[in-house]
């Protein structure tokens, strides 16, 4: 089917949900996907906040599981929409209605965030993303109606989400043993369906170009929220005592973790999606690279409480804490690159060579000071970009 163009006060208000072109040109975010975005900014916040406090009071154990759960209902809900949104986006009243019905989904799940950190009550963050699938299969069930030709896949899509929120919502009654088996089973169900789904059938038109620009915008709201989270902690820092030489240190190296990190991700062409088994590899591994980068900010947080000497970890934690999910995503996005061979940074030996740096220098934080395996972590990231462009350039030049 041809693409449609988005709505203007001269169309009507409701419009034939159809699959969109695939291969439509120009195809870009539009204003109502950036004001999703943005809701998901107060969740990530809210999810890395917690786990930075987790992680002050020394309870690395339950904050990492707590921050994985949580962020995996703020990463699925968002998943879910955009590639929905690549495939029947219509721009029109009763879409528009159901996508700011997610929204407020997203933001009653970031209202429940806290007790999930200090209680284990996921009481609140259920509701919120239930909220979200049940509009998410409100969608499905449209374009199952008004497009025929994708019905098959639409209705086994609403089906399974329906079935798998059932199964949330009787989660809540399991009892503490039992806790953390059924959400690993019902995490693996979520991700079963859209393959179940898309299994036979007509595939759903996804655009891989406006895909492949979504998940770009989200990086950038995560790196955004690293750098915010970062810079109250320094200002408070300040107010506290004044600049101190770690201080400068960590925010010198933390601006360099987020610079490099982010040129790694945006260098060279394009992900290609051209089939399914490469955009699920490619949504799914989004996951490790969103969480690990917001864990980043987390991490920089705790090492600034180090530097003043606050909380109740080591220096070696608070080494580990940056080292740890800037290896995460050094490794992942290596593997990325590679799969999907857009040519960025994928030279395995590079990514490998530049992880260990990184991990020796957290382990190594008591040695040459917080500020020094900081500072050391986003040289050594830089280098690793630098090596990177160079054997990329060099091989381009060879042919």
């Amino acid at each position: 089917m041809s693409g449609q163009a988005e709505a203007t006060p001269n169309e009507p208000l409701r419009r034939v949900m159809r699959g969109r072109d695939p291969g439509e040109r120009h195809r870009a975010s539009t204003p109502l996907e950036l004001l999703f975005d943005l809701t998901f900014v107060v969740a990530v916040s809210q999810a890395a906040s917690g786990l930075h406090h987790a992680l002050a009071e020394d309870h690395p154990g339950s904050g990492l599981a707590a921050y994985a759960a949580v962020f995996f209902a703020i990463w699925w809900a968002w998943m879910n929409f955009s590639w929905f949104a690549s495939a029947y986006d219509t721009d029109d009243v009763p879409y528009r209605l159901l996508t700011l019905l997610q929204m407020a989904g997203v933001l009653v799940l970031a209202s429940g965030v806290t007790a999930v950190f200090e209680d284990g009550d996921f009481t609140v963050v259920v509701i919120g993303y239930v909220v979200m699938r049940a509009a998410m299969v409100a969608q499905w069930l449209r374009a199952a109606k008004e497009y025929p030709e994708g019905r098959g896949s639409a209705l086994r899509y609403a089906a399974g989400i329906s079935v798998v929120q059932l199964c949330w919502i009787a989660r809540l009654w399991a009892s503490g043993a039992w806790a953390w088996p059924t959400f690993l089973v019902l995490v693996a169900a979520e991700l079963a369906v859209p393959a179940w789904a898309e299994y036979r059938g007509r595939a759903t038109s996804w655009h891989p170009g406006h895909i492949a620009e979504r998940y770009s915008l989200f990086t950038i709201i995560v790196l955004g929220e690293v750098i915010l989270g970062s810079l109250a902690a320094v200002r408070s820092a300040v107010d506290d005592r004044g600049v101190s030489a770690p201080v400068l240190l960590i925010a010198i190296g933390g601006l360099l973790l987020v610079f490099a990190l982010w040129w790694i991700y945006f260098t060279g062409n394009e992900a290609r999606l051209t089939t399914l088994r490469t955009a699920l590899v490619w949504g799914y591994g989004h996951y490790v690279v969103f969480a690990a980068l917001a864990a980043i900010g987390a991490g920089l947080e705790v090492a600034l409480d180090g530097a003043e000497h606050h909380g109740h970890f080591s220096t070696r934690g608070a080494g580990l804490a940056v080292a740890v999910p800037v290896v995460i995503v050094l490794l992942t996005l290596g593997a990325l690159h590679r799969a999907t061979r857009t040519g960025a940074v994928g030279h395995a030996l590079l990514v490998a060579v530049g992880a260990l740096v990184v991990l020796a220098l957290g382990f190594g934080a008591p040695t040459v000071g917080i500020g020094g395996a900081v500072l050391g972590m986003g040289l050594a990231v830089s280098a690793t970009l630098a090596a990177n462009l160079f054997t990329v350039r060099h091989r381009a030049g060879g042919r």
